[in-house]
């Protein structure tokens, strides 16, 4: 079970479930969709029913190269591999805002939590700026590390596949040949 898979919303298992993308600290419409007690499908019918309430800044959909690294990177988002969308992805405003336009309960309740994860990890942020500038440093590393990997290997493939023969040059017959006689 994932952080974010539990019928008790716990906040201890919020703060795996918020992911650093874009330079914003984000949580994805799947986690969202579960935490709020919804399908994903219902919670994203609501923001585009919505859609005057979800600026940029509050949601935004991730592009494939974003979903790929993320389903890799989380192991609770690996049911998203094979599903053709691409998820949103919602900041804190959003989050909250996607509870109002459910406007149930749990949504409620679920907002309240979020809104309180949120708040201890721009808290722990604050404490350790150090740490936060390393883990900063650390990202930027892994993304240009990635791309070099992925560079490296699109080489290691293209000398992987098989070289195409030439085609033989006709062989020139030897012998005396008649006119007109081939």
């Amino acid at each position: 079970m994932g952080p974010c898979m539990t019928n008790a919303i716990q906040p201890i298992h919020l703060e795996g479930c918020i992911l650093a993308l874009r330079g914003q600290r984000v949580i994805l419409d799947a986690d969202l969709a579960l935490l709020y007690g919804v399908t994903t499908k219902a919670l994203n019918q609501a923001v585009k029913r919505n859609s005057k309430r979800f600026p940029h800044h509050f949601m935004f959909q991730l592009t494939v190269e974003e979903k790929r690294k993320v389903v890799t990177d989380c192991d609770h988002l690996a049911r998203l591999r094979f599903s053709p969308a691409k998820p949103r992805a919602f900041t804190e405003h959003g989050a909250i805002m996607a509870a109002t336009v459910l406007n149930s309960e749990r949504a409620i309740e679920a907002s309240i939590q979020i809104v309180n994860a949120f708040v201890r990890l721009r808290q722990l942020r604050a404490a350790n700026p150090d740490l936060a500038r390393k883990l900063d440093e650390f990202g930027d590393r892994l993304t240009f590390h990635d791309k070099a990997i992925a560079v490296l290997f699109d080489e290691i493939r293209k000398l992987a596949e098989p070289v195409a023969e030439p085609e033989p040059e006709p062989k020139r017959r030897i012998g005396f040949r008649m006119p007109g006689s081939d």
